[in-house]
């Protein structure tokens, strides 16, 4: 059985610091957030394809969040983790109302 998506609040747009991932906890999935210097907010899977690597505690370069263990560079838009190397995460669609976050999980 498939379960649906919904928006879940997560947080206040004020409450998430720029450039800085953030690790929330929604429906038993760790979803790294990001809100990017262009404004942006971006919500990726919190792990790296290689060896589960933390995205949220990685570093943040425009569009980009780089894996604190091994430094893959893994798009905040698509999910897909740059050349030489291989894989993807799953992104989660956000949504901002009245200053809060939300996911669609």
């Amino acid at each position: 059985m498939m379960m649906t998506k919904d928006w879940v609040k997560i947080i206040k747009v004020s409450d998430l610091p720029k450039q800085i991932g953030k690790e929330v906890q929604v429906k038993g999935k760790s979803i790294a957030l990001f809100h990017l210097s262009n404004g942006d907010i971006r919500a990726i899977e919190n792990k790296s394809p290689y060896k589960n690597g933390p995205l949220a505690e990685g570093i943040v370069s425009g569009e980009y969040v780089f894996c604190p263990l091994y430094d893959w560079k893994i798009s905040l838009v698509t999910g897909e983790v740059q050349k030489p190397d291989n894989g993807s995460v799953e992104v989660y669609q956000t949504e901002i109302k009245n200053d809060y976050i939300y996911l669609m999980v």
